[in-house]
């Protein structure tokens, strides 16, 4: 016999939001570290985790996410 969990959405939603505050502090300086990282040894994957963190910090500061 599963248990069944229930999820309040209200619950849900405020916890994405504290996600959401505690990645919004973290992601300007790692972007700015993988960026310095970047210019000293530019490698595919650095480049494409540079984007990737990019458009993440903008997504979080813009509030899309």
């Amino acid at each position: 016999m599963k248990k069944r969990i229930n999820v309040n959405s209200y619950q849900l939603q405020r916890w994405l939001k504290t996600a959401g505050a505690a990645c919004g502090q973290f992601i300007v300086p790692l972007t700015i570290f993988q960026g310095i990282r970047t210019l000293f040894f530019p490698t595919t994957f650095d480049v494409l985790l540079l984007a990737l963190l990019a458009i993440l910090a903008v997504a979080l500061y813009s509030d899309w996410i």
